[in-house]
């Protein structure tokens, strides 16, 4: 059986998912860095957040590479199925949805309630025994 096959299709999808959530995050880190670059346009999609992470200057910089670090890590992790990897998905989902909870409850932006559900059930699916057996 080849690696992928046994790679539950749940751990390749959130291993994609990681990735591109790296890839985000940097180009987000860089045009933060760089403003009025020719990224810039992408901030159309969310002005708000853009205003939110001008605000915090070097530090949403800063931030920003630290979780695209962080989502890169766990990618690999995930596709690897290296237990560390399952260990920072979970550490990263959990801390996302403490964030999507204080965003709801403080009113700052109450769509993040959407995010709980689906946070609770990768955590869930994360701490499954089928998904735990599949790492190393």
């Amino acid at each position: 059986m080849s690696e992928f096959q046994q790679r539950p299709p749940g751990i390749s999808a959130l291993s994609i998912f990681f990735f591109a959530g790296a890839l985000i995050s940097s180009t987000a880190s860089v045009s933060l860095l760089f403003p009025n670059s020719f990224i810039e346009p992408m901030w159309r999609v969310n002005p708000r957040g853009h205003k939110g992470l001008s605000d915090l200057g070097a530090w949403a910089v800063i931030l920003l590479f630290v979780v695209s670090i962080s989502c890169g890590l766990t990618a690999i992790g995930l596709w690897r199925r290296a237990a560390w990897g399952q260990k920072l998905a979970v550490a990263l989902i959990a801390i996302n949805l403490i964030g999507d909870i204080a965003n709801t409850v403080m009113g700052t932006e109450p769509r993040a309630i959407v995010g709980v559900p689906i946070a609770l059930a990768l955590l869930i699916y994360l701490r499954s025994k089928k998904v735990r057996d599949s790492f190393n």
